[in-house]
């Protein structure tokens, strides 16, 4: 009940509404109870953490540590508002090493629901438990020494009916979870972290030595070997940690993650700077994709900002950016940047062939048929989006005439009186990209089942959303379906595509789909889906190309509209015109 002296306008809330206002900064979703909880294991010396949760946390939350425990007294106190083991004094808040400070965690989440407690310290003979419903401590009884601390939260939200309202599905909120365990995990290789949904295990991630290691549980070997290593210190701060070399850069941006004194936070300045490391690195509509570990001393960093702690600022901004910007960029350039230079790319992030050679089409070598890429013709890629029967090659157009290869990647032609050099993969990708979503907007993507199925490894994150997105994606020709718990089966892909990898390919879908929650609109959702298919389907550079192959290529690419990208930004073609080349050559006005 509100109180108010006399008949004064101003009331003092009572414990119960002050209570609750306070949760709703730190208890946001489940997701935010397991975090809280995961911190305080971490600051009790844990050295094996498991959370279970069943119904995406809504019903229930566990976690479990061998840390340290509580005793008998410090047990009820430490569901007191502002109670903890980790302040002394006010000069502590600009010092601070621990994960949590601000004693509002474990008060924050009883206000809000069930809450059951179960510690012992390694000393004591007998534990303890104790029962809070609604902030209210009942009732405290001895309990078996279990080793460390085990919390049980349930019924969240249920005396915050609108809470509820505004929270996701059970799967969306289990992802938020996962997250938080993944980011726990990433900070803390030296801790085995476990979680289970609904009694299934889906994470389990055994204490590693190196921050290397548990990057290659959580994201797999096939994204690490995609990263380069970012390495620098100033006085005061060391930064470590790697990128995703700008070649294999997506437009998800997953991850970004940062840990500044192993603390997950976000910060602008920080994004910012690896942004600009990237710079022109980065294809257009492309994202940064990292993880970073920031070391600074503590008392140069401020982490009282904001109550989920998942913000914090720097005593000196542009220092840090500096260091961060300058760490990323020297990553891509092989560490040859020249801070003069505008534009430092001496392609050290891209790999790069000692065999640079010219092949033309009048060569008596006659490439190996196994590395020749069968080119899709009007008999065998029309019926993709049901066109008429019409060959490209009976579309009137200026003469193309193939001259050669270079490299094995750029395809030399004469189109008119015009010399054009084009990339084989990305005009094939545009060409592929511009069918596909033709026959998405028409008719639909015809499948084609595959002779053996793939069944492909995903980390449980994806997989749970896999199956989340398994009818939408039917609708694109891709017919994946799980196959235990963390494992899809590629059935079917769409027709007239070339050979596809399913395991990088999936990795790339998964980029895709992880933005379909915040992107509006079917199309833009689509696209990207698309972009990755014909991505994946065109002619790899590297391959050679018979004279045929090339010319039927570029009047694919000019039948297609001729246009200078590819889905994904990157250029397709480069043009010189007559009136170039005798400008070019001191001819004009012979």
């Amino acid at each position: 009940m509100l109180r108010a002296d006399g008949s004064g306008k101003i009331c003092v809330l009572p414990d119960e509404v002050i209570g609750r206002i306070a949760a709703g900064e730190v208890v946001e979703r489940p997701a935010a109870v397991v975090k809280e909880l995961l911190e305080n294991s971490i600051d009790a010396g844990s050295r094996s953490i498991t959370i279970d949760v069943k119904e995406g946390g809504l019903a229930f939350i566990r976690v479990s540590d061998d840390g340290e425990g509580m005793s008998r007294d410090d047990a009820p106190r430490a569901f007191q508002r502002h109670a903890t083991s980790k302040l002394r004094t006010d000069q502590d808040l600009w010092s601070i090493r621990t994960m949590g400070f601000r004693g509002e965690a474990l008060p924050s989440i009883a206000a809000v629901a069930h809450v059951r407690l179960m510690t012992a310290t390694r000393l004591d003979e007998v534990g303890t438990e104790l029962e809070v419903v609604a902030g209210r401590i009942g009732r405290v009884a001895e309990a078996p020494p279990i080793g460390g601390t085990r919390i049980e939260v349930a019924e969240l939200f249920h005396n915050q009916p609108a809470r509820k309202k505004f929270l996701k599905s059970t799967l969306t909120e289990f992802l938020h979870i996962s997250r938080v365990v993944q980011q726990a995990s990433l900070a803390w290789p030296s801790i085995h972290f476990r979680l289970t949904h609904n009694a299934q295990e889906i994470l389990n991630y055994p204490s590693v030595p190196s921050d290397d290691d548990r990057i290659v549980q959580v994201y797999r070997r096939a994204f690490f070997d995609h990263c380069l290593r970012v390495k620098a210190s100033i006085p005061g701060a060391h930064l470590s940690g790697f990128i995703v070399d700008a070649v294999h850069a997506k437009p998800s941006r997953i991850p970004q993650e940062l840990f500044v004194n192993r603390r997950s936070v976000r910060n602008v300045a920080v994004s910012h700077a690896v942004g600009e490391g990237y710079g022109a690195f980065l294809a257009k509509g492309t994202q940064p994709r990292f993880v970073l570990f920031l070391d600074i001393d503590p008392d140069r960093l401020d982490v009282n900002v904001h109550p989920t702690k998942r913000e914090v600022r720097f005593s000196d901004n542009e220092m840090i950016h500096q260091l961060v910007r300058r760490a990323v960029r020297e990553a891509l350039s092989g560490g040859k940047w020249d801070e003069r230079e505008n534009s430092p790319y001496t392609g050290a992030s891209v790999p790069r062939t000692t065999d640079f050679s010219v092949t033309t089409l009048h060569s008596t070598e006659s490439a190996n048929a196994e590395s020749m890429v069968p080119r899709p013709n009007a008999e065998t890629q029309l019926p993709l989006v049901n066109e008429a029967g019409e060959s490209y090659a009976q579309t009137p157009s200026t003469e193309v005439v193939a001259l050669g290869q270079i490299n094995r990647t750029f395809l030399i032609v004469q189109v008119g009186g015009d010399l054009t050099v084009i990339d084989q993969h990305t005009a094939h990708e545009r060409v592929l990209f511009e069918r596909l979503y033709r026959a998405w907007t028409t008719r639909g993507i015809q499948a084609q089942p595959l002779l053996i199925p793939d069944p492909i490894e995903l980390p449980p994150p994806q997989a749970a959303l896999l199956q989340r997105y398994q009818k939408d994606l039917q609708q694109l020709g891709l017919e994946i379906e799980p196959f235990g718990s963390c494992t899809a089966l590629v059935r079917a892909l769409p027709i007239g595509l070339g050979k596809i990898d399913p395991t990088t390919f999936l990795q790339d879908l998964m980029d895709d789909l992880d933005q379909w929650d915040s992107t509006p609109g079917l199309e833009a959702r689509v696209r990207p889906v698309l972009a990755s298919l014909a991505c994946h389907g065109a002619v790899r550079a590297g391959r050679s190309m018979k004279s045929e192959e090339i010319k039927a290529l570029v009047e694919d690419w000019r039948a297609e509209g001729g246009i200078t990208t590819c889905p994904h930004g990157r250029r397709t073609s480069f043009r010189l015109s007559i009136t170039d080349l005798e400008k070019m050559f001191g001819r004009a006005g012979w």
